[in-house]
């Protein structure tokens, strides 16, 4: 598949076709790809699941690859495969085929035990990974070796170190070595800089890949072609006819046992500065010369070092009454699980326009979303203001859609009218289509060098800029979170603010999604 392709195919492994890298360039050399922090859940839940459903496709052919864990933990290669077993397969999979994909995949990995500052450990497991390039006739240097870190960030530089210097192609024919990091990137822009020039002493920049999981959802990827294929968008998209955008998301549980960790984040660094930042780039930034990976990251930097500082009084902070009962949170805690920030671009196509990024935990409901709202009718001779604008409505999950709300004559003999919609959802329309996971995607684009959707270092730096003073206040105590109750819609200040920033809401209107 070349870049800029925007959805999975399945692999034609019939054919004796090498696998091709972004430019469309065939690759050979044996495969290794080496799971560090395998015994962790984020390895369990998503890397090794996302691995498997490459490999059912066709997109990892056991002929060219092989899959290493590598954790403290003193464990055999059986017990790792026992382990992440039922992670891969559940009862509704269950199949005599499935199984035999599952075998033989599971037969794919290898287990390495050693510390992540230990020059032993990383000398055997480069020992490891060479014997199965060697098993494969895979001459030195043409090898390709992607390390995943699914690991905390505190230990990058140091797993990083081991791996350039004991875990590399040791020559350069063809082959590469890339590593994977997840967020969060630091805390604040001096500890994202810190970290970035440490892993930037060790690898190239086109050797690391900054994962953020929401960027392989399928709705987000498909921004891109709804904002510059679609002829009919081009002239709505500006400051003219958008009153608002809203980025949404939204979670009806709490932290579930993960206090501690959350709390030592909260909501804008855990989901609001990586995530729905990523998605405002793309709802915002010019159309690029091509779609070569470097083209659309130079456009979405533009978009960041545009924002204006944050003032105080475009952000709302809350905390759902019983996060302090976690005896993992301190009773102090300052720390908001909800927040509605209102950033404002300063260029010609988005002046006064506010993109108002809204996430919270323990709210009435679980979805994300982006919400473009547009201006009221000039000239309305059918005074039907009050029952709401034209929206354009993204649903990145659940139930995946997009639809266009629109005013219409109600069915009848009065001439009435009432608020509907064009709809597209992806369950409906798509029938047999399986969506892939976001880490498949992702996953998929790191072995063929495609780092579109990735973020750049100055990407990074432009989104720490935005968010380190605002953080530093709440840090500092200087701004508190209001008290709100699990299952509300978060703090009524949050209403308020959206009211004061232009945003009408519709009454009476609720898009169901529609059964097949």
């Amino acid at each position: 598949m070349e870049s800029g392709s925007w959805h999975v195919e399945k692999r034609d492994t019939s054919r004796d076709e090498p696998f091709r890298d972004v430019d469309n360039v065939p690759v050979t050399g044996c495969l290794s790809i080496v799971v560090l922090g395998a015994s962790g859940d984020l390895a369990k839940k998503k890397t090794f699941p996302a691995l498997y459903n490459l490999f059912r496709q066709g997109f990892l052919p056991p002929d060219e690859v092989h899959i290493f864990g590598y954790a403290r933990t003193k464990i055999s290669d059986d017990e790792l495969r026992n382990r992440i077993r039922g992670y891969l397969i559940n009862e509704k999979s269950a199949s005599s085929e499935n199984s035999e994909n599952l075998r033989k995949f599971l037969q794919l990995v290898k287990y390495v035990s050693g510390s992540y500052d230990s020059e032993e450990g990383f000398r055997l497991l480069d020992k490891e990974i060479s014997k199965q390039e060697l098993s494969k006739n895979t001459v030195e240097g043409s090898s390709r070796r992607l390390f995943y870190l699914a690991l905390p960030p505190s230990v990058y530089p140091s797993v990083c170190r081991m791996i350039r210097h004991f875990c590399t192609n040791k020559s350069n024919l063809g082959g590469w070595t890339r590593i994977v990091v997840e967020k969060p990137f630091g805390k604040d822009l001096e500890s994202a800089e810190q970290l970035s020039a440490q892993i930037g002493e060790l690898f190239e920049e086109p050797q690391i890949y900054r994962i953020d999981h929401y960027l392989g959802k399928e709705l987000v990827q498909n921004m891109l072609v709804l904002r510059f294929a679609n002829r009919f968008f081009l002239p709505l998209w500006n400051r003219d006819n958008i009153d608002n955008i809203q980025i949404v998301f939204r979670e009806d549980f709490g932290t579930e046992g993960r206090g501690g960790y959350f709390d030592e984040y909260g909501i804008i660094r855990d989901i609001i500065q990586n995530h729905l930042l990523q998605v405002l780039c793309l709802v915002a930034m010019e159309k690029p010369v091509s779609l070569k990976p470097e083209h659309i990251r130079d456009e979405k930097v533009k978009v960041l070092q545009s924002v204006l500082p944050i003032n105080d009084d475009d952000v709302v902070l809350g905390q759902y009454e019983g996060y302090r009962d976690d005896p993992t949170v301190p009773d102090n805690s300052n720390t908001p699980t909800f927040a509605t920030v209102i950033l404002r671009i300063n260029n010609e196509r988005w002046e006064g326009v506010p993109f108002i990024l809204k996430a919270g935990k323990a709210l009435d409901s679980r979805k994300a979303d982006i919400r473009v709202q547009f201006k009221d009718v000039p000239g309305d001779i059918f005074k039907c203001k009050k029952q709401g604008r034209n929206e354009f409505v993204i649903r990145l999950q659940p139930s995946e859609a997009m639809y266009m709300k629109l005013t219409v004559k109600k069915p009848g003999l009065e001439m009435l009218t009432i608020q509907s919609e064009l709809d597209l959802s992806y369950r409906q329309r798509y029938q047999g289509v399986t969506i892939p996971e976001a880490y498949e995607r992702l996953i998929l684009d790191t072995v063929r060098g495609d780092q579109q959707h990735f973020v750049r270092r100055d990407e990074l730096r432009a989104a720490w800029e935005i968010f380190t003073p605002l953080l530093h206040r709440i840090d500092g105590g200087e701004m508190k979170p209001a008290p709100y109750k699990p299952g509300s819609r978060g703090p009524a200040a949050a209403d308020e603010l959206l009211e004061k920033a232009g945003y009408v809401q519709t009454h009476g209107y609720i898009w169901i999604p529609p059964t097949l």
